[in-house]
């Protein structure tokens, strides 16, 4: 396991590991990145134009193989695979940042809740106001948080609001946890939890707060209790 030092506003018991369930998750995630990439370009020469949001995305015929994909919905097969891998393993960038740079400027909070954040707002601006929604809406638009699915699959605005009000979860989290303030273990979690998969790495740094929490009350307990018995 990589390691490097937690900062105090998320206070984890053991600086910069990595339990080997999430170990495992990112380094496969982070392989999952590269075929996703390349599923989603291997669709350039099959299809015409794989994703109709973006008919400037496409090769000419020259270029093409003698063979098409058959379409998921809007999108071709492979495309639609890489566009999901992508979703179930950027997180994996966030907590591979936090272990190689987490003792840096930016910091824990910065990686594991800030981080997430940021890319929340970013992603949901872009789906309410800039990308191209295909017609009809369906069950497979890609998107990187349960929230975002449910407005790209049906771009009924009012889940588009609910992804801003977890984006907005998600800066009151980076704030309290920057500023070590109580009650920050429960909205970091929180965010994760409303912002999953997205939200995975503030998840975790929840968790591992909550749990050096625990362990220090539990060792003040057993030092009492051996002084009560002495």
């Amino acid at each position: 396991m990589r390691g490097s030092t937690i900062d105090p506003s998320i206070d984890a018991s053991e600086p910069g590991s990595l339990p080997d369930w999430l170990e495992t998750y990112v380094t496969v995630g982070l392989y999952g990145l590269v075929v996703g990439t390349i599923l989603c370009l291997f669709a350039l020469v099959t299809n015409p134009i794989p994703d109709p949001s973006f008919p400037w995305y496409t090769l000419p015929d020259a270029y093409r193989l003698p063979v098409t994909q058959p379409r998921i919905e809007h999108w071709p097969v492979s495309y639609t695979v890489g566009i999901w891998l992508w979703i179930a393993f950027v997180p994996a960038v966030f907590i591979r940042g936090y272990q190689r740079w987490g003792t840096g400027r930016v910091g824990a909070t910065g990686w594991l809740v800030a981080a997430p954040t940021a890319a929340m707002l970013a992603l949901t601006t872009y789906c309410r106001l800039f990308w191209p929604k295909p017609d009809p809406a369906t069950w497979n638009a890609p998107a990187y948080t349960f929230v975002c699915w449910a407005y790209c699959a049906t771009y009924d605005p009012l889940w588009s609001n609910l992804a801003y009000a977890v984006a907005l979860v998600g800066v009151v989290a980076t704030v309290l946890a920057t500023r070590r303030a109580s009650g920050a273990t429960v909205v970091v979690g929180s965010f994760g939890v409303l912002a999953l998969p997205l939200g995975l790495p503030a998840l975790w740094a929840a968790i591992q707060r909550f749990r050096s929490r625990d362990g220090g009350r539990r060792a003040i307990a057993g030092g009492a209790g051996r002084s009560d018995g002495g």
